[in-house]
């Protein structure tokens, strides 16, 4: 319960500190051109405390669900040759690119580090081509269960399961090599209530264990009381030199299908098919869940899954919405087709209409999604 609590916390840092990194990005680039930078917060107002160094003041706030930085002129109205509004479009639109890139660059960092240490990613049962090396993999274990009592452990790796039942003094036990989730499933159904020799591989050492699928076990915990995950090795480990070219090229592939994926997500809108089946959405809670689910499969997928939320926020962040990056590139492109910039009055109006439509959405999909989520991970954490 402690280690789940911990890698919640983990993880819901780690979704911190991709925010601080995108804002990083707006500063640094802003900093270059000699844009006055007047605050460098983690966190939203009110202030917890923060310490001025030079012109530009670092502080920790309160509300711990992201980051901010405050440049000066941003807001236009200001005539100094030092404020955001007095630089030229192509500098501006470099600083608000800035914090796009900077989730791009952090894929391609993390996705080196998971190439020069290779990770073992989930598949499906049904995915049969490429598979290096496919395991079971125990990811929970239930408490006072089959599973508990036997001494299985989170991160152990099923090799194989063996009846203990012989039909005659010629027959031989079943037993059944595990590659597949459902061949776990399917032999501790067949042989509730008698004794299964499972065969174990932990920390590079194979044992055996002894224990007995319960005929009716409690609901959505299963007969055995562990949660598995077929994983594969789907990233080879590279050479450190190689390592960061593998991770640019994985980054530009995850983000080509990802726009894929969206326009044909937008095209079934436009035609009316609606949203595709089984699609969800997820908010700041859901993403902290699902890192922290991520981190069950071990330290690569969890920084794998950090590198796809990093290019799937960047792609979000360029939607032509006003109060993303997106819409602030909009409001530029007008005022570079006009030849001045649009009103300030209108652009502040417009922005903090869908700003406020943003936060109603992300507290619908927190209602509607993320609370669910949030249950069952507690649930699941109760179980354990």
């Amino acid at each position: 319960m402690i280690s789940t609590i911990l890698i919640l916390i983990i993880a819901f840092l780690t979704l911190i500190a991709l925010m601080v990194i995108h804002e990083f990005g707006h500063f640094i680039i802003a900093k270059k051109f000699g844009v006055r930078v007047d605050e460098f917060g983690i966190g939203y107002p009110p202030r917890l405390f923060g310490k001025k160094i030079g012109e530009t003041i670092y502080s920790i706030n309160w509300i711990p669900l992201g980051a901010f930085v405050r440049i000066y002129g941003e807001e236009g109205g200001v005539d100094d040759y030092r404020s955001f509004a007095n630089l030229k479009i192509w500098k501006r639109v470099l600083i608000i690119i800035g914090g796009v890139a900077a989730f791009w660059i952090a894929a391609i960092i993390i996705f080196s580090v998971v190439f020069a240490m290779g990770a073992d990613l989930p598949v499906g049962d049904n995915d049969v081509q490429g598979l290096v090396n496919p395991q079971i993999k125990v990811i929970a274990v239930s408490s006072s269960s089959p599973a508990s009592e036997a001494g299985l452990k989170i991160g152990d790796t099923l090799l194989q399961i063996e009846s203990m039942r012989y039909e005659s003094a010629q027959s031989k036990p079943e037993t059944v090599k595990l590659n597949k989730v459902k061949d776990f499933q399917d032999f501790t159904k067949a042989y509730a209530g008698e004794q299964i020799d499972i065969t174990v591989q932990r920390n590079g050492e194979t044992f055996d264990v002894l224990l007995s699928p319960r005929v009716n076990p409690p609901a959505g915990v299963g007969a055995v009381g562990i949660g598995l995950e077929r994983m594969a090795t789907l990233i080879q480990k590279s050479a450190w030199y190689m390592a960061p070219i593998h991770g640019a090229i994985y980054t530009w592939q995850t983000t080509v299908n990802a726009l894929k994926g969206l326009y044909v997500v937008l095209a079934d809108l436009v035609i009316g098919k609606g949203v595709p089946e089984g699609a969800s959405f997820a908010g700041p809670l859901g993403i902290t869940i699902f890192l922290a689910n991520a981190a069950s499969y071990g330290i690569g997928f969890f920084l794998y899954f950090i590198g796809i939320i990093c290019v799937f926020i960047a792609i979000f962040n360029l939607f032509p919405i006003p109060a993303l990056d997106g819409g602030k590139l909009i409001f530029l492109l007008i005022e570079k087709i006009k030849g001045k910039p649009v009103s300030i009055k209108v652009e502040q109006g417009i922005t903090m209409t869908c700003f406020i439509i943003l936060i109603a959405l992300s507290l619908f999909i927190t209602i509607e999604f993320d609370i669910p989520r949030f249950s069952d991970f507690l649930k699941s954490t109760l179980q354990k």
